[in-house]
């Protein structure tokens, strides 16, 4: 999100040269200007190989509508290239199921991040509106968390479950984590709301390139299905302030 931000002080430094209405060619409009926001992001991923694996457990299942992300974005428009604008967006959500069983409490946390360069081309023939199709490019995280334990910790008996090998214990922490490059396909409405605001709402499709997951200490985890490589369709919403044009 600073990085956002920081990129938007920039933007705004440069607007002198960026925001300057450009001359119609046959009957389609230039667009420019520049903007930045929060967005709201529902990410829907494929949890059905995780759900598999819970039943037995205790924990409940993962919806399959998905869960909210929440993110932030950046654009402005290229000079010299008409109705091509790049920007950075980044986003990140998670879900948990809970549960208890045979006296332990129990918890599987399920989150879904994206960061990356988004360039987007804004169909010129939508006067009001701004239409955009195009892309991200960037690099996703994905990862799977699952705790186990019989109620409240202390300080001595943390480090004898480490320490002492005879203390059996059943207390769980495990975190694996997948981090992967995506291809990211995108298309966007942009409805001005005033010269220097406007609404956004768009979906788009996270494209997961790898699938490479570590556990714990980054120790290398084999077997993980396919479908968790971190592929998710989403819907985005949300508001957006700088300078407006369409």
């Amino acid at each position: 999100m600073k990085k956002i931000i920081l990129t938007a002080v920039v933007l705004c430094f440069l607007s002198g040269n960026l925001l300057k209405a450009q001359d119609e060619e046959i009957g389609m409009i230039s667009k420019f200007g520049l903007g930045i926001g929060l967005n709201a992001i529902w990410l829907v991923p494929d949890l059905s190989a995780l759900n598999n694996m819970l039943p037995g457990t205790g924990v409940g299942s993962f919806s399959d509508a998905g869960f909210v992300a929440l993110g932030g974005s950046g654009y402005f428009y290229l000079t010299g290239i008409d109705n091509v604008r790049v920007g950075l967006i980044g986003f990140s959500g998670s879900a948990k199921q809970s549960g208890s069983q045979g006296g332990f409490n129990k918890e599987v946390d399920y989150s879904l991040g994206l960061g990356g360069i988004s360039v987007e081309y804004t169909i010129p023939f939508f006067e009001k509106v701004g239409v955009s199709v195009g892309g991200i490019i960037g690099i996703g995280s994905s990862s799977i968390t699952i705790y186990q334990n019989a109620g409240d910790f202390t300080w001595d008996g943390v480090w004898n479950e480490v320490s002492n090998s005879s203390v059996s214990t059943k207390n769980i922490s495990r975190k694996i984590s997948n981090t992967f490059f995506t291809l990211t396909p995108t298309i966007n409405v942009d409805i001005p709301l005033s010269r220097f605001a406007l609404f956004r709402i768009g979906t788009g499709y996270m494209i997961s390139l790898s699938n490479n997951w570590k556990g714990d200490n980054d120790v290398a985890i084999s077997g993980v299905p396919s479908s968790l490589n971190g592929s998710s369709f989403f819907i985005q919403a949300g508001l957006m302030v700088g300078f407006i044009s369409f």
